[in-house]
């Protein structure tokens, strides 16, 4: 039996990437999505690989596949393994390709989802079929899980998995997804390889201001504009204090020691200072943000309405969630009342345990330059919804990728693509964290 993945891996690694780019998954919101075309993708090749994948949904066409791969020990924890098959809106007229195209040049595969996350899916699949060929299984039972509505509120993926149908998922302790283990080149020859212990808390909040209606000739106090106004200012100029999470002083801790820095964490500020570029591993995670999105407010120039409305984004770190809405009725004041739209928990996984030793030892075997650090991302997973099972998530998406390719800034960007070579590093690094998880 071979231990590493066969060529035919790697060949539909990019295969099934670009052929699931091109199933067009675009979720705008509000249920204005189709996944199944994607699940009965997913699904075929799955039971191709003589697996029995469960096809369900909440809302038709809003389809999640969940199979399963027994282990050759009973006795171990599950794990979750899972991707979202939906993908953000793209405007092909800013692409240099058109965004649903799955074109490969130049040795690089382009479209919405290249890197979030089609890519994972692609190479779930290509080991999972690997094995099959190969005859082998993995030590401990894996669940596999291709989710709808992530980029939205998860209520038809991942939130309805966890509410209607939670004996899928019976005996899973852990579970991995997006984003981490991809290359972070440090601008001085270091290669960095984070892998995500840890998520900040969801928080979509709604504000609403409300006041006097009249004419917008006349003298008016109680301006619902001007309310809100004030209260969007108050939030957008607010600096939130300093907080460090365990996942996060994991991550300034190892930091520091690989540059020398002897800065301590009670100067965290400092300590970021002089990082330089890995800084921004990290930064966006030591406070808890809020950024005002969008606003709505009147129908017609000379007329003062009497209510004003604002959306915000906002993030909370693990521990901060009781500073971050005390901290919000303050900001918002007397005449601003706010709700969450959406809201979900943080989440913080130990970078001690038996898991994320082997996901760095996977890495490390196929990249042997780099180093693995921890870190805590700045926004939110599906993770999230399977935390309520009692499942503990990484983020752990093995990409290598050369330097000057910028990889977070093609999250939801204009020429999302993926290096073919990024792809078979992931499927060799996945392949072999998994066979020994």
């Amino acid at each position: 039996m071979a231990d590493q993945p066969e060529r035919q891996a790697l060949d539909e690694v990019v295969e099934f990437t670009s052929d699931l780019i091109r199933i067009d998954t675009t979720n705008r919101g509000g249920g204005d999505c189709q996944e199944r075309p994607a699940g009965e993708y997913a699904a075929a090749r799955l039971a191709e690989a003589g697996l029995e994948p469960n096809l369900l949904e909440r809302t038709k066409g809003r389809t999640n596949v969940v199979a399963r791969i027994e282990g050759t020990d009973p006795s171990a924890d599950a794990l979750l393994v899972h991707g979202h098959l939906d993908v953000v809106p793209a405007e092909a007229r800013d692409w240099s390709v058109h965004p649903f195209s799955g074109e490969i040049r130049d040795g690089v595969v382009w479209g919405r989802g290249a890197v979030d996350m089609k890519n994972m899916d692609a190479m779930i699949l290509a080991v999972v079929r690997d094995w099959a060929r190969q005859g082998v299984r993995p030590r401990r039972d894996l669940v596999i899980a291709f989710t709808a509505d992530e980029e939205a509120s998860a209520e038809d993926g991942s939130g309805f998995l966890a509410d209607e149908h939670p004996a899928l998922f019976e005996g899973c302790t852990e579970g991995i997804s997006e984003s981490g283990a991809f290359t972070f080149h440090d601008g001085s020859g270091r290669e960095l390889y984070p892998i995500a212990a840890g998520e900040r808390g969801t928080a979509w909040l709604k504000l609403t201001a409300r006041g006097r209606a009249g004419h917008g000739s006349k003298v008016n106090r109680e301006n619902a504009v001007t309310r809100l106004a004030a209260a969007i200012t108050r939030i957008g100029e607010h600096e939130w204090p300093l907080r460090l999470t365990p996942t996060v002083r994991a991550a300034l801790t190892e930091l520091a020691a690989l540059y020398g820095i002897e800065t301590g964490l009670a100067d965290a500020d400092a300590l970021l200072d002089k990082l330089g570029p890995a800084a921004a591993l990290v930064e966006a995670t030591v406070r808890n943000s809020v950024n005002p999105t969008m606003l709505d407010a009147g129908y017609k120039i000379n007329v003062i309405p009497g209510e004003a409305v604002a959306y915000v984004d906002g993030r909370f770190l693990a521990g901060a969630e009781g500073e971050f809405r005390t901290t919000l009725d303050r900001l918002t004041g007397p005449d601003v009342e706010w709700e969450f739209q959406h809201r979900e928990v943080a989440l913080q996984a130990p970078v001690n345990s038996a898991t994320y030793a082997g996901m760095r030892a996977a890495v490390e075997e196929f990249a042997p330059e780099g180093h693995v650090v921890p870190y805590c991302m700045s926004g939110g997973t599906d993770a999230k919804q399977f935390s309520r099972l009692g499942i503990t998530g990484y983020g752990f998406t093995p990409l290598k990728l050369p330097e000057g390719f910028d990889y977070q800034a093609l999250f939801h960007g204009v020429d999302e693509r993926v290096p073919v070579e990024a792809l078979h590093f992931g499927v060799r690094v996945l392949d072999r964290f998994l066979r020994t998880a």
